[in-house]
C-alpha cells in the first residue's frame, strides 16, 4: 500500500540538521538585508559630488565644500571630507590622508561579505551531512529488520536525506548569488574611493597653483628663510 509523502514529518525528523540550516538561513538573510541597506545608502553620483566640490575649492570656499561633503552620504563623501579638512597640507601628505581615509572605509564596505560566503559554503555541507545521516538511519532500520525495510522505513530515511540536501541547496544558491553581487558592488565602490582621493588631491593642489597660494608649510619655511637672512 503506497504511503503518503509528508513533508512536515520529514522536517520534524530532520532533527539538528534542519535546525542548523534554519539558523544559517536566518543569519544569511540578516547579512543580505544589512548589505542591501548599506549599499542603498552609499549610492551617490561621484561625478556630481566632485563637480560641486570643485566649484567650492576653486573659490577657496573650503567651509562650504566641507559642509557639502559632510551632508552627502556614504564612504566616498567621507573620504572627500577627510581630505578637505587638511587642504592646507602638501600633495604627498594629502595623498597619505586620502589613502588612510580609504583604508578606514574598507572594513565597513566589506562587512558581512565573509558571513554571506560562509552561509553559501556551509549550507550544502550541512545538506550532505543530513543526507548521510538519513541514509545511515535507513541502513540501521534495514539491519534491525534483517536486511529488509518496508516502505515506511525507506520513505522516512531517504526522505529525510533528500530534504536536508534540498534545503541546503535552496539556502546556498541565493546566498552565493548575493555574495557575487555584493562583491561586484564592493569593488566598484573601492574604485570610486580611489578615484575620489586622487581627484580631490589634484583639485586642491591645482587650485592652489592657479591662485598662487602656497601651502602652510611652504609659508612657514619662507618665513624662516627670511628670518635667517636678517
Amino acid at each position: 500500500m503506497p504511503t503518503e509523502f509528508n513533508s512536515s514529518g520529514l522536517l520534524e525528523n530532520g532533527g539538528l540538521i534542519i535546525w542548523l540550516q534554519a539558523a544559517l538561513a536566518f543569519f544569511g538573510a540578516v547579512f543580505v538585508v544589512e548589505r542591501l541597506f548599506f549599499f542603498h545608502r552609499a549610492r551617490i553620483n561621484v561625478g556630481d559630488l566632485l563637480v560641486g566640490l570643485s566649484n567650492h575649492v576653486r573659490r577657496k570656499a573650503y567651509a562650504e565644500a566641507m559642509h557639502e561633503a559632510a551632508r552627502a552620504p556614504g564612504p566616498v563623501a567621507r573620504v572627500a571630507h577627510a581630505i578637505l579638512l587638511r587642504h592646507s597640507m602638501e600633495r604627498p601628505d594629502l595623498r597619505d590622508i586620502a589613502q588612510e581615509a580609504g583604508q578606514l572605509e574598507v572594513p565597513r564596505i566589506e562587512k558581512n561579505l565573509r558571513g554571506i560566503l560562509g552561509v553559501a559554503v556551509l549550507a550544502p555541507m550541512t545538506g550532505m551531512l543530513g543526507t548521510v545521516l538519513g541514509l545511515w538511519k535507513t541502513f540501521e532500520q534495514m539491519s534491525a529488520n534483517g536486511s529488509y525495510a518496508g516502505p515506511v522505513e525507506l520513505t522516512s530515511g531517504v526522505g529525510t536525506a533528500l530534504v536536508a540536501t534540498v534545503v541546503g541547496l535552496v539556502i546556498a544558491i541565493p546566498a552565493y548569488l548575493f555574495y557575487l553581487y555584493f562583491l561586484g558592488r564592493t569593488k566598484r565602490l573601492l574604485h570610486r574611493l580611489e578615484r575620489t582621493g586622487i581627484e580631490m588631491v589634484n583639485m586642491i593642489c591645482d587650485a592652489r597653483i592657479d591662485t598662487g597660494i602656497v601651502s602652510m608649510r611652504d609659508e612657514l619655511e619662507a618665513r624662516r628663510r627670511e628670518e635667517r637672512k636678517k
